[in-house]
């Protein structure tokens, strides 16, 4: 009997530490979840960045830095013509900061701004937050080898007057094709009658114009001097202030943005020593 009753005690012992081992068990794995919780990373803040095509190649680099050394930050760019960069915003894209390639883009949203530019007064700029960035060169670009012997603004004024070369420029609602009108205008020439007679080839971006020099499909192309660089072509002539006023780029965070100081941050980042590294090498100029 005694020895019957040694086994049901030993049985309930056992049961009754199988039990304070499984709930010592479970209040670990309750508290270290909680622990984990409490220690979890919360979704890096996302910053949408509008800028013109011209500067695919430094903002990528930048981004990339900025996001390394700021990992609660996630950038996505949007690279395309500034024209086309100012309809989206206008139509409601969602984005948080711009960076033009012209002023007149950014004037077109920017209410501050002269109402004989921003015809219909549109609102989209944070108030305080525009600010001049870089300055680029609108250069005259050619082919490997340079075939059809073109070396400055004013050969080529003459060889379009003869009809005997082939330009590439951008369309008229982009910033780069708009310098490329002023230069026309600067050279007495008219672009209605050079398109007429075959002298030109358009594209929508400069990024389009900088391909069809590179493929040598044209003669020579009017873009920045920093696609030029990027894409490894010669440069034989830049254009003057007189023929085409600077080119600079605007910068500003938009006022639907609802991470105004994140993007203030950003923008503040591409104005120091890593940005001016970056901008440089390819041949902006920060003004900033």
């Amino acid at each position: 009997m005694k020895k019957y009753f040694a086994l049901i005690l030993a049985g309930v012992l056992a049961f009754s530490l199988a039990s304070c081992g499984k709930d010592h068990r479970n209040s670990v794995s309750s508290s270290g979840n909680a622990s984990g919780s409490s220690q979890q990373v919360s979704e890096p803040v996302e910053l949408i960045v509008f800028a013109a095509a011209s500067m695919t190649e430094t903002l990528t680099e930048l981004g990339e830095q900025y996001e390394q050394e700021h990992q609660d930050v996630s950038l996505v760019f949007n690279f395309d013509s500034s024209g086309t960069l100012k309809t989206q915003i206008q139509e409601g894209a969602e984005v948080d900061i711009f960076i033009s390639a012209g002023q007149k883009q950014m004037d077109q949203l920017d209410i501050s701004a002269d109402s004989q530019i921003n015809t219909e007064q549109l609102d989209f700029v944070l108030a305080d937050s525009r600010f001049n960035i870089l300055e680029n060169k609108v250069a005259l670009a050619v082919p490997e080898g340079n075939p059809a012997g073109i070396y400055s603004y004013k050969e080529l004024a003459q060889k379009l007057n003869e009809g005997s070369a082939l330009l590439a420029m951008g369309n008229a609602d982009v910033p780069v094709g708009q310098y490329t009108q002023k230069i026309f205008d600067y050279f007495a020439l008219r672009e209605k009658d050079l398109a007429a007679s075959g002298c030109i080839t358009y594209g929508s971006n400069v990024k389009e114009v900088t391909t069809q020099v590179s493929e040598a499909v044209v003669d020579c192309g009017i873009i920045y001097q920093t696609d030029a660089f990027s894409a490894g072509l010669t440069v034989v002539d830049t254009a003057t202030a007189e023929m085409c006023g600077q080119v600079i780029y605007p910068a500003a965070v938009i006022n639907s943005s609802e991470h105004p100081q994140q993007a203030k941050d950003f923008l503040t980042y591409l104005t120091g020593e890593a940005g001016d590294e970056v901008f440089e090498k390819v041949g902006f100029t920060p003004v900033s």
